[in-house]
C-alpha cells in the first residue's frame, strides 16, 4: 500500500467509527483540472486475509458517508451498514470520492441545464475510470472485473452513477441510484438512455415517498424503461420506495444496507478462487 494513504481521523468525534478508514489527500484530476480527497473503507478482514481480493464500490459525495463533521447535513453512517453486511458474509472495499463543492453539479451531470449547470459528467466518469480506479487497484487488493466493480450515490450522485454504469459498462457491473435526480436538464437522461446499447449488470433504485410526486414518477418511469430493456425485478433490478422518507442523508443511510445486500448478493456464492489476490 502506498504511503500516500494515511489513517482517517473523523472531524466529528462523538461516535467511534465501525471501520478502518484511510484517506489520500488532494488527488489531482487531469480530466477536471482540480483535486479532492479520496476515502477508503476496508473490510475488517482485509489484514487477516492477505491472499484475498475484494469487490469495490465507488461512491460520490464521500465526505457525507462516514463523518458528520464533514457532511453536508448528516452522515450516512455507512461504516455501520458495512459492518452489518460483513456479518452476513458480504464484504466490499468502499471508495468515497469527495465532491468539490461549487463544481459538484457540473461534475455530476453529463447534461447541461441553462439554469443549474452540469455538463462535465463525462469528464468526471473519466476521472473515476482513468485516475481513481487505477490508483485504488494499485494500492489495494481488488477484484477488477466489471462484475466486482460498482458505483453508487444519491440525488445528483445517483444520476451520475446511472450515467457511469451505462456509459462504461465495461468497467462498472452494478450501480446504486438513491433518489436519483432524473429531473435534471429536463430529464435528458431518458432520451440519452434510449440511444444506449443493452447492458448487463445489477441496478438498485430507490426513493422516499415524501420526496415529491415527480421524483416517484421519474423512478417509476426508469423502472419501466429498464424492464422493457430486459431487466428483471428481484434478479438484476431492485426498486425500493421507503414510506415517509425524505430527500436527505439519514434516509439514504437507512437504505444503504439494502443496496449493499442486493448489489453484492452474488459474492456469497462466488468461488474462493475468484477472490484470490493476484
Amino acid at each position: 500500500m502506498s504511503s500516500d494513504w494515511i489513517p482517517y481521523s473523523p472531524v466529528a468525534t462523538e461516535r467511534a467509527t465501525a471501520a478502518r478508514l484511510l484517506v489520500r489527500r488532494g488527488v489531482r484530476s487531469p480530466q477536471l483540472g482540480n483535486q479532492r480527497d479520496l476515502l477508503v473503507c476496508l473490510p475488517s478482514s482485509y489484514d487477516r486475509e492477505p491472499d484475498r481480493a475484494w469487490p469495490v464500490l465507488y461512491m460520490h459525495d464521500g465526505q457525507n458517508l462516514f463523518d458528520r463533521g464533514t457532511s453536508y447535513a448528516d452522515e450516512w453512517r455507512a461504516d455501520e451498514a458495512l459492518r452489518t453486511a460483513a456479518e452476513t458474509g458480504l464484504e466490499v472495499i468502499v471508495v468515497g470520492i469527495s465532491n468539490t463543492g461549487d463544481t459538484r453539479i457540473d461534475e455530476y451531470s453529463p447534461f447541461h441545464d441553462a439554469r443549474a449547470g452540469g455538463g462535465r459528467g463525462q469528464d468526471y466518469v473519466a476521472f473515476l475510470t482513468d485516475t481513481v480506479k487505477p490508483e485504488i487497484d494499485a494500492a489495494f487488493r481488488t477484484l477488477r472485473d466489471p462484475a466486482s466493480t460498482g458505483v453508487a450515490g444519491s440525488s445528483m450522485g445517483g444520476l451520475i452513477s446511472l450515467y457511469a454504469y451505462f456509459e462504461r459498462n465495461d468497467v462498472f457491473g452494478f450501480a446504486g441510484a438513491m433518489s436519483p435526480a432524473l429531473w435534471f436538464a429536463r430529464r435528458a437522461f431518458f432520451s440519452w438512455l434510449k440511444r444506449r446499447a443493452q447492458t448487463r449488470g445489477r441496478i438498485y433504485l430507490d426513493a422516499g415517498t415524501k420526496e415529491g410526486a415527480f421524483v416517484l414518477a421519474d423512478v417509476a418511469r426508469l423502472r419501466d424503461t429498464l424492464l422493457d430493456r430486459g431487466y428483471r425485478l428481484g434478479r438484476d433490478l431492485r426498486v425500493v420506495l421507503e414510506a415517509g422518507a425524505r430527500h436527505d442523508e439519514r434516509a439514504w443511510g437507512r437504505r444503504f444496507l439494502g443496496l449493499l445486500e442486493f448489489m453484492l448478493d452474488g459474492e456469497r456464492s462466488a468461488s474462493p478462487a475468484r477472490h484470490r489476490a493476484g
